[in-house]
């Protein structure tokens, strides 16, 4: 069994996709060029905005995105406490100071009332100018941008969407990729939707955010890449890359995207007499299933779990065991509001096998072995 599996996504695309990368072998044509930019018009169709700038990976696109804003020393940009390193990470990258707040248990995403009490504290220390938050779309679903826009827009904060996990996921008919002042991407192969290698994706509605991303993008270009007129970084697409997304992202809209949504609703369904918190999804939200993750009573009912479905061979991971503010890169930091919940989930969280190519009898074989567990 696999955790996400993708030879059987391959083996699926692979008449579409072994083409795909021939044509760009032929051209010789690998880095840019016009596959590139028909991906990037694509994807700002689906997602809906204006623009979309690709990069090298999805960490990059966060990065890039605050050097657009001017984010830098001086600087606070209040992180989810709950989620991957790269969310926190950029902020010191470009200077600045992370400030991290805690989540909500049903949803994994982020506490608007956390946000705000950080915020505040931020703002009577009196060290750091808060500029921005960076919200994350954890296993596929959209954060709140309701409440979350509503608090950064009191106190006059930019909000970056981070939707390397969310892509595909909604809020009503918005897509994850269009919430907040812009959003970014990863391609990563293990996410919703993944390239073969490394990639990303930044997405914005405003014309001169896109043109310093695509300056940034490319050691701080001017009118070509021989005329630096800023120090930006090395980050930019492959063309084979770009033809494997193109396929995938066809197979994502018709049938991938329902799969996996297909596959949660098997999942919940099969797991819900037993004593596992199964993922929740609020009215009118969309989630594009990153990860189908549990919550357990304690860590050590987890751990115990996590190592019978392992003597059983089927693959399970713990996303995230260490809360953001307990990453050594991170000590010394002042933690500005206590973050409970992030702080449970880390000793509770499960991730089940999860992708669009799993089939019922699967997901039955997965719930039948939890529930031997606790027979």
């Amino acid at each position: 069994m696999e955790f996400r599996d993708l030879k059987r996504q391959y083996q699926a695309l692979k008449g579409k996709i072994d083409p795909a990368v021939a044509e760009v072998m032929a051209s010789a044509g690998f880095i840019g060029g016009a596959k590139v930019k028909a991906l990037e018009e694509r994807l700002a169709r689906y997602v809906g905005v204006k623009h979309c700038v690709t990069c090298g990976n999805g960490t990059d696109a966060l990065a890039l995105m605050l050097m657009a804003w001017g984010v830098g020393p001086g600087d606070a940009v209040f992180v989810p406490d709950f989620t991957f390193f790269a969310s926190g990470e950029v902020v010191p990258f470009v200077g600045a100071v992370p400030v991290f707040y805690d989540v909500c248990p049903e949803t994994f995403n982020a506490s608007a009332e956390s946000l705000e009490q950080a915020i505040q504290a931020v703002i009577v220390e009196g060290q750091y100018k808060p500029k921005a938050v960076v919200a994350v779309d954890l296993y596929g679903l959209p954060a709140d941008y309701a409440a979350i826009g509503a608090v950064a827009d009191k106190y006059g904060l930019k909000v970056l969407e981070d939707a390397a996990q969310g892509f595909g996921g909604c809020i009503g008919l918005s897509r994850a990729g269009s919430f907040g002042d812009g959003a970014c991407t990863s391609f990563f192969p293990a996410k919703p939707l993944g390239c073969y290698g490394d990639g990303g994706a930044m997405f914005t509605d405003d014309d001169d955010t896109a043109t310093l991303l695509r300056s940034l993008c490319v050691h701080g270009k001017g009118g070509d890449k021989y005329d630096n007129v800023r120090i930006g970084m090395n980050s930019r697409l492959d063309a084979i890359q770009a033809a494997v997304l193109d396929v995938k992202l066809t197979a994502f809209e018709r049938e991938e995207l329902e799969a996996v949504n297909r596959a949660a609703k098997w999942y919940d369904e099969a797991l819900a007499e037993l004593p596992v918190i199964t993922p929740a999804v609020p009215e009118d939200f969309y989630s594009s299933w990153a990860q189908y993750t549990v919550r357990l009573e304690s860590q050590e009912v987890r751990d115990g779990l996590q190592a019978a479905l392992k003597a059983k061979g089927i693959p399970t991971m713990v996303y995230y065991p260490k809360a953001m503010h307990r990453q050594t890169a991170f000590a010394g930091a002042r933690q500005y509001v206590p973050c409970p919940n992030t702080k449970g989930l880390c000793g509770t969280v499960l991730s089940l096998p999860m992708h669009p190519y799993l089939d019922r009898e699967t997901v039955q074989t997965v719930a039948d072995a939890v529930r031997a567990y606790f027979l």
